[in-house]
């Protein structure tokens, strides 16, 4: 059982400072902060709740780390948390990472120091070695959109790769040959395995896709704009658009007919997500459906097993979920040829 003491002499610093760092008090430092913070999350210290506690007490709570309150994409996640928590009559906490290591370390701790046993968390900073740690400390940890081997009884994730290639077998279908790209410029995984599997498909199809043709931007409304924006700025023509995801493409398709083209008579755009906007905007977007919320709500009642040790099958297939293809508007055949 880890106390402060415990944590003081693993950082070499006071009891004084873990207790500052623990209530988020002044004068200590950001490095210190961060330092004592992981040890804190390493050994399972709380200042309410030990490792011993998680494991022994029962909460009322179930919590939830998302990157941002904002995008209806992570809304959606913990909508789904939320449903399951409310027919088991717990309550949800939910904690922001906001696509930061030490904020996702932080989200950790305000959880554990919450007496969560049941936590689902969207984790793309933290390493692997650090989240197979969390996940032998705290029974109840499950993952969403990410993927570990050596923990994959917790995993929940989405096929980005399969993604791409199924955007590339739309467009091909309807006979495009010039390609763009927009995608995010987040150094996280799932933006790379989307534009790999983009890739990989116009590779197997004979088609290539031209390096410049490739634009980054924030992943919002904005930054689908502004790629846009980069993208004509070429003067590379093309006529299908893959996009990160549904506001980037809607932020695209803006610049995109404020600049004279037509969507998608000119160019068709292909987004991913599913989320509620594509279904509004105009035209009403082609996407991928990303289940997140059934997801979420599958992630949360795995999550509720572990917590009683119950026996999970790592080879469940609902483990592992692949996007599926809503044709829309935003697509259509090309007759350029």
């Amino acid at each position: 059982m880890a106390t402060i003491k415990d944590v003081a002499r693993i950082a070499g610093v006071s009891v004084a400072t873990v207790s500052r760092v623990a209530n988020n008090g002044p004068k200590v430092s950001q490095k210190t902060k961060d330092k004592v913070a992981k040890i804190m999350l390493d050994l399972g210290y709380s200042p309410n709740a030990n490792a011993r506690a998680l494991v022994t007490q029962k909460s009322t709570t179930v919590g939830v780390v998302i990157p941002d309150l904002t995008d209806p994409f992570f809304a959606s996640l913990a909508n789904g948390v939320d449903k399951v928590a409310r027919q088991e009559s717990r309550q949800l906490l939910l904690s922001t990472g906001m696509v930061s290591a030490d904020s996702e370390r932080q989200a950790i701790n305000l959880l554990l120091e919450r007496r969560c046993d049941i936590m689902v968390v969207h984790s793309k900073k933290l390493s692997d070695d650090e989240l197979i740690t969390l996940s032998q400390k705290i029974p109840g940890l499950v993952f969403i959109d990410r993927y570990i081997e050596a923990i994959a009884e917790r995993c929940i994730w989405l096929d980005n790769t399969e993604g791409g290639k199924i955007a590339a077998r739309h467009l091909l279908a309807l006979n495009h040959t010039s390609f763009a790209c927009i995608s995010s410029q987040y150094q996280i995984e799932d933006p790379g395995l989307r534009l790999q599997g983009f890739q990989s498909e116009l590779d197997a199809s004979g088609h290539q896709l031209d390096p410049t043709l490739i634009q980054y931007g924030e992943p919002d409304l904005q930054g689908g704009e502004v790629a846009a924006q980069n993208l004509l700025a070429t003067g590379k023509p093309f006529s299908a658009l893959f996009v990160y995801n549904d506001a980037m493409a809607i932020g695209a398709i803006s610049t995109l007919e404020d600049n004279g083209f037509k969507v998608p008579s000119d160019i068709s755009v292909i987004g991913f997500d599913d989320v509620l906007l594509s279904r509004y905007s105009n035209p009403k977007l082609t996407t991928l459906n990303y289940p997140v919320e059934k997801m979420a709500m599958l992630a949360t009642k795995l999550a509720m097993k572990l917590a009683n040790d119950e026996f999970v099958n790592s080879n469940d297939t609902h483990h592992k979920h692949v996007p599926r293809l809503v044709k829309r508007e935003s697509t259509s055949f090309n007759k350029s040829l």
